[in-house]
């Protein structure tokens, strides 16, 4: 139970990222090594299998970096309908904190039994997950004693994004990645609060981003759920204006994550159309940014920082409104699905 005098284990946990994150950065002869064997099997598609938080790290980079199609593997394909699709030239990637959700590892090991090569980006290499993988990238982020995770969802994407950066031999990534520790340790002190109080006492709310924002907006809309118990929906800045606008109002705040690069104008002219509506806005990054913020980064980057000041004001809130931000009700550390 998090005590309400030294804060929570989610709140510690949140504060050793950017040195979790600096010692993941420094190790690179594992990436190496993995990155020698996909260029070696030539995969035409990568399959990312993971659920809730780890679910959020996934396709874009690997996509607009890579010219892969990348898609997002359905367990129940497997272990409900038993039906494993042809997986031959395919890079068959599960990323998980425990590595033992029972439908995970099953729909890894089809995976590997129908051609796929497969990669576990996880935290605990010696889980079933990591047994079951012909290739293991362990993110080294410690113990996580919060059932809600924090510093293994960042250190998973930034463990993607390393292997992408490796294969694509992309030195812009690369100078991305330099500037990483510094500009996570100035993120600790932004302060968003003020939409994390909005969003809890709201009946539901909205997070929105668009391009390599959208991973990162769909992982704060889940722990606005899960920590602060508000229904919330992470929704691409594009897919908003397909139907899901019709349910925003003021007492629907909506967080905008904005990275400087092409996907920044449909953020900016959806800020100004919800801004023109007198709707509850609140926005990270750009000319528009209400939230406090640190400027301009990489923008693949941007986004990952941003779970930072995003982690803390949801731990901060939960505490101020009597929950407990480390045992959200209903959640595990491994979730046995099948």
């Amino acid at each position: 139970m998090a005590d309400p005098h030294t804060g929570s284990a989610m709140g510690r946990e949140i504060a050793e990222i950017p040195a979790a994150a600096e010692r993941l950065l420094a190790r690179t002869e594992a990436i190496t090594a993995i990155a020698a064997r996909i260029e070696q099997a030539r995969p035409r598609i990568v399959v990312f299998c993971g659920r809730g938080s780890s679910g959020h790290v996934g396709s874009y980079l690997f996509e607009a970096r890579l010219g892969l199609l990348a898609s997002a593997a359905a367990p129940s394909v497997v272990t409900a309908y038993r039906r494993p699709p042809e997986m031959r030239d395919a890079l068959f990637v599960v990323v998980s904190q425990s590595g033992r959700s029972p439908d995970l590892v099953n729909a890894t090991q089809v995976a590997r039994k129908h051609g796929a090569l497969t990669l576990a980006i996880i935290n605990d290499a010696d889980s079933p997950a990591a047994q079951t993988s012909e290739l293991v990238l362990p993110i080294g982020a410690g113990a996580e004693h919060s059932v809600a995770a924090t510093k293994t969802v960042l250190l998973s994407m930034l463990a993607g994004a390393q292997l992408v950066a490796a294969l694509a031999h992309d030195d812009d990534l690369a100078a991305g990645f330099r500037q990483l520790p510094q500009r996570l340790s100035r993120s600790l002190a932004c302060d968003w609060t003020t939409w994390a109080d909005s969003a809890a006492r709201a009946a539901a709310a909205f997070v929105v981003g668009r391009g390599y924002g959208l991973g990162c907006v769909r992982e704060i809309a889940l722990k606005v759920a899960e920590i602060l118990r508000v229904p919330t929906i992470g929704h691409s800045a594009a897919e908003l204006r397909h139907g899901p606008r019709a349910s925003i109002s003021p007492s629907t705040p909506v967080l905008l994550l904005r990275q400087n690069d092409e996907a920044a104008t449909a953020v900016d002219d959806l800020v100004k159309d919800l801004n023109d509506a007198k709707e509850t806005v609140f926005v990270a990054g750009g000319p528009a940014g209400t939230l406090p913020w640190i400027g301009d980064g990489h923008p693949v980057f941007d986004p990952v920082v941003m779970l930072v000041p995003a982690y803390r004001a949801i731990e901060a809130v939960a505490r101020r409104r009597g929950f407990d931000p480390d045992n959200p009700p209903y959640l595990s550390k491994v979730t046995r699905t099948l």
